[in-house]
């Protein structure tokens, strides 16, 4: 059977391509898989499983039906949607997953996470993690106004988008010391991830490293078979829509 592995599509009501893309991808590309796994930042921001917003009840929908159809959905945090909850779970069909997950894919042991956590020069964002990720603070997070959540979602992201400009960019990339640590603390030797929006095939002395693409004028996604090496894909996003068959492209390069 096959596996889909997607990540970082950032979707918002202001990237309507990026949207259908996705609709499209999952009208298209699943109806053969066993699983898709999503690492993360499905969303640009998540401010509660509350939330009414249009898109995010039209996103939980087609992936219920997704689910619905007998593939297996499973969603890991990323850093723009770690507020997702056991509602999201629930009304979605998907299992939630710990940041960092072992899994049996294409016979063999993956180690599948968002990748932020592979980010451990940026100590700014790593200590900004801890604080927020806490379950006692997502908690009170969760409880707060609706209101209150959309207005502090806007602040953060702005934060962010300052404190971005002013970082050098091997800082907000993956630590290669904490790969190593990571894949030989669970013993792996293939590592899949996303966040840093650098997709790319990486071969390294104890093992390999695939990383996920953001959807932006290109979807990403990786496609594994029994028995196969894994596949990291590509294909155009469209302004007018996808709503045709994808021309997926393999490739190793960013």
């Amino acid at each position: 059977m096959t596996t889909l592995l997607i990540s970082d599509l950032h979707l918002s009501p202001e990237r309507p391509a990026v949207t259908r893309a996705f609709f499209a991808f999952l009208e298209n590309q699943t109806g053969d898989i066993e699983a898709l796994y999503i690492l993360g930042d499905l969303f640009e921001a998540w401010i509660g499983d509350d939330d009414p917003a249009p898109l995010a009840r039209q996103v939980i929908a087609a992936l219920k039906k997704l689910s619905d159809s007998g593939v297996r959905l499973f969603f890991t945090h990323g850093n723009r949607d770690f507020l997702i909850g056991r509602q999201f779970a629930r009304e979605s069909g998907a299992t939630l997953l710990p940041d960092h997950h072992l899994a049996e894919l294409g016979g063999q042991r993956v180690l599948l996470l968002h990748g932020d956590t592979l980010c451990t020069g940026d100590a700014d964002y790593q200590k900004f993690r801890r604080r927020y990720r806490h379950p006692l603070v997502k908690f009170l997070l969760r409880h707060l106004p609706l209101k209150k959540r959309q207005k502090m979602a806007v602040e953060w992201r702005q934060k962010s988008m300052r404190a971005n400009a002013n970082k050098s960019d091997n800082i907000m990339d993956v630590s290669a010391e904490t790969v190593a640590q990571l894949m030989a603390q669970y013993q792996v030797k293939l590592m899949i991830h996303g966040h840093t929006h650098r997709p790319y095939h990486h071969y390294m002395a104890f093992g390999e490293r695939l990383v996920l693409g953001d959807w932006h004028q290109r979807g990403w996604y990786i496609r594994i078979k029994e028995d196969h090496s894994p596949e990291l894909i590509s294909f155009p996003i469209e302004e007018n829509g996808n709503r045709g068959l994808f021309s997926p492209e393999p490739t190793n390069q960013p």
